[in-house]
């Protein structure tokens, strides 16, 4: 193939690999959990490799999972298996015997590179030396360290503004590389430091920080474990969270009941066989969801206003019963404007809105009448719209109409998806940082940071299309792939003079690229981390605000692989030179002077080497959860909001992207949705089957979806119809391979997230 015209591809191919349908599974993991497990660990690891790094997953002296944000026990864990499917997919992914040498690049250029599907390219193996693609060259060749160091020196050096340069971070880095990270950021001089939060729970943070004074959630696990009622929302922890699923297992048996809302019915809101405990293997399932409400994509705002005005018609027909008065007058603000708010709709449209019977509706409030330890979970079910900060305040209102926050057993759970993307944001990866953050950098560090606020991801995006951001930085994930307007973010990449990218495997980003690339390789969560020959650890932050040490296990693939925290001291030394204010060579011989720095600029981290040293970490302190509410009212503030009525034309759908069981984000880690019964395909839409004979399609039809929101037309060829149990008009199909049909301008209101649940698409027969 002659590569030197060729543009690589910026999509995954159009081939399909082979469907194969039966019928969707009602309970998740048990023994084929455990077998699938085996399977990608053997073949990526060995079983010595293997084996040795799954007995340390998860463990108090052990690495912290590579995968979701879910919290560990903070008692007793399993000595053994404190994992789940997807935790030892990543690992087995981390703790490969493959390895990408200069032979491997040599052999392969990188236009036939992106002719693979994302699984085949994730597959390869570990990447065991930096490398460079020149300008105008078809193949990554090795690069020295100190060269490579020395190239983004002299890029960076060459910028009108440090505005210009855009430096990404994804949620596995470490909290002593992100806060070494935006340390160096900062001193070089902007505030672009966009991350993968902008795409996921920056709704949640935006409208827990305006309602309950944190951007974070304000249960513990202990709380899941006490509550009366869980409602989880837009979430689908079987795949995602698998772990989670233990949690609610206990909960059940504490007497909690389970309410599920999500326009599909998946397997992990259904049942749940544990394949630690002898009921589980011997396949006496847990049942979960006493409720499930299959409401229509975006419909939750609208079913949450309902169940309102059912519980406060309670309240009037049993005064001081339902509603937790005392709590509403001493702790919340705007009750009365809500409660007039909520006079002025109908019961009948709003369940004809979300599209779930009014009858269940009424169920639904009616367990939740005489209760008052309520959990609240959601994940980017919620996020991902327009009006998602206004739907995550409607959970609000709902728990402090019943006084469920602040108290054990009660409170907010976003449920985050890397495993310390929560943990990147209190050190600092924020393109909106706080007076306070930079007011102590400054007081500890004495250089003055940016005031100005930089780019998130998708400002970042459009700063690289309209040439006002020349230099991409990425530390860790998969940008290209994990972004909106695929075909738009690819041209703004190309854009770039130089696109870089710290790394473990190889990924789509790596392939579509600046004038120049460097890939640069680090160590993984399970990689022993030896400075001046001290073995070191680093540290992460839970979904539930847990700080707690990560110390890999494993012997690396390579002797040319470099820490994260190394990897940013090193480019800080060679970019800032004698002008930083920084001692960064002090931070590369051992961690815990960051972890010392770190407890001189971040609240909460008091003693920060000592506590983490303590099993299981320790609590970062929580507001909300203590009851506080620093508003700019100084209490829990209820929200009003309009639903917004879905309105399609006769050949609209409204889209929303969702994971395989066989992926994790942007990770695709084989080709099966187990869970749905969907195998060896991604390629495929997920319909009602009354929308499919509306259409005059059939189950099986080969189709192209075009978005045509912004006047511009979008289109993802070739995906099959596969009839689903999902509301009418609405459809789900696989990420990435359908976020070319993800408007760029298409954001939520305030937190600026890509609105990636609500794409409205027409489908037409392939031609």
């Amino acid at each position: 193939m002659d590569t030197k015209a060729q543009i690589p591809a910026a999509e995954n191919p159009l081939h399909f690999t082979g469907l194969k349908l039966s019928k969707p599974k009602t309970v998740a993991a048990g023994l084929p959990a455990v077998m699938v497990s085996a399977r990608h660990i053997l073949q990526e690891a060995g079983a010595l490799r293997g084996m040795k790094a799954l007995l340390k997953l998860n463990q108090k002296d052990g690495f912290d999972c590579p995968s979701c944000a879910w919290p560990d026990p903070d008692d007793d864990r399993s000595p053994i298996a404190e994992y789940c499917e997807n935790g030892a997919k990543a690992v087995a992914e981390e703790a490969t015997q493959k390895k990408l040498t200069p032979d491997f690049f040599r052999e392969n250029a990188v236009a036939d590179l992106a002719e693979l599907t994302d699984h085949e390219i994730g597959r390869k193996g570990r990447i065991a030396q930096p490398m460079y693609l020149p300008a105008g060259a078809t193949h990554y060749v090795p690069i020295s360290w100190e060269d490579a160091f020395q190239k983004i020196a002299q890029h960076l050096h060459a910028l009108a503004s440090p505005d210009e340069a855009i430096f990404y971070t994804s949620g596995r880095t470490s909290n002593e590389a992100a806060f070494l990270y935006q340390l160096f950021v900062r001193e070089y001089g902007t505030n672009n430091l966009p991350d993968c939060s902008n795409m996921c729970h920056e709704s949640s943070g935006v409208a827990l920080g305006e309602s309950l004074g944190i951007g974070k959630g304000s249960v513990t696990l202990e709380d899941l474990y006490q509550a009366e009622v869980i409602i989880i929302l837009g979430q689908n922890p079987g795949t995602n969270h698998p772990r989670m699923l233990s949690a609610l297992q206990r909960a059940k048996k504490n007497g909690a009941t389970i309410i599920a809302v999500n326009p599909l019915p998946e397997a992990g809101l259904m049942n749940f066989l544990n394949p630690q405990t002898v009921k589980g293997f011997l396949t006496i399932k847990t049942h979960l969801a006493d409720l499930f409400l299959q409401v229509r994509i975006n419909g939750d705002m609208a079913l949450l206003q309902a169940i309102a005005i059912l519980l406060l018609e309670a309240e009037a027909q049993q005064p001081g019963t339902v509603l937790d008065q005392d709590f509403i007058a001493s702790q919340t603000s705007g009750y009365e404007h809500y409660v007039q708010h909520l006079r002025q709709h109908s019961l009948e449209e709003l369940a004809a809105d979300c599209m779930v019977p009014l009858e269940q509706i009424k169920l639904a409030a009616n367990l939740l009448a005489k209760k008052k330890k309520i959990v609240a979970c959601w994940a980017m079910g919620l996020t991902q719209h327009k009006n998602a900060v206004d739907t995550i305040k409607e959970v609000v209102n709902l728990l402090l109409l019943k006084g469920s926050i602040g108290k054990p057993g009660a409170g907010t759970c976003p449920v985050r998806g890397h495993s310390n993307v929560q943990g990147d944001r209190t050190m600092g990866i924020f393109e909106q940082p706080s007076p306070q953050l930079l007011q102590r950098l400054e007081e500890v560090y004495g250089f003055r940071p940016p005031q100005a606020h930089g780019y998130d991801t998708v400002a970042a995006i459009r700063a690289m299309l309209t040439g006002q951001a020349r230099v991409f930085f990425a530390m860790g994930g998969n940008f290209l792939s994990a972004t909106p307007d695929t075909l738009l973010t690819a041209q703004a990449l190309r854009n770039c003079d130089l696109t870089v990218h710290v790394s473990t495997k190889l990924n789509r980003s790596h392939l579509v690229h600046g004038k120049e690339a460097l890939i640069l390789p680090c160590l993984g969560r399970s990689d022993q981390d030896l400075q001046l020959g001290e073995r070191q650890f680093v540290t992460c932050e839970n979904s539930m605000g847990v700080i707690q040490m990560s110390k890999g296990v494993l012997e690396p693939v390579s002797s040319h692989l470099l820490s994260e925290p190394v990897i940013v001291c090193r480019l800080a030394k060679a970019t800032l030179g004698e002008r930083s204010r920084v001692d960064w060579e002090q931070y590369e011989t051992h961690y815990d002077l960051i972890r010392d720095d770190i407890e001189k600029v971040i609240p909460g981290f008091d003693h920060y080497n000592e506590r983490v040293r303590h099993p299981g970490g320790f609590y970062l302190p929580n507001t909300a959860r203590a009851g506080q509410f620093k508003t700019h009212t100084g209490k829990a503030n209820f929200n009003i909001a309009y639903v917004n009525p879905l309105s399609l034309t006769d050949d609209e759908y409204v889209m929303m992207t969702i994971r395989s069981h066989d992926q994790f984000n942007t990770t695709i880690y084989g080709l099966d949705d187990r869970y749905r019964g969907v195998y060896n395909e991604r390629r495929v839409i997920l319909m009602n089957e009354q929308d499919i004979t509306h259409a005059g399609l059939q189950a099986g039809d080969i189709v192209d979806l075009y978005s045509d929101q912004d006047g511009r037309q979008r289109v993802a060829q070739r995906f099959i119809v596969v009839a689903y149990s999902i509301p009418e008009r609405c459809t789900a199909t696989y990420f990435p391979e359908t976020n070319v049909l993800v408007p760029l301008n298409s954001v939520a209101d305030k937190s600026n997230t890509p609105v990636s649940k609500a794409v409205i698409i027409k489908i037409v027969p392939s031609k």
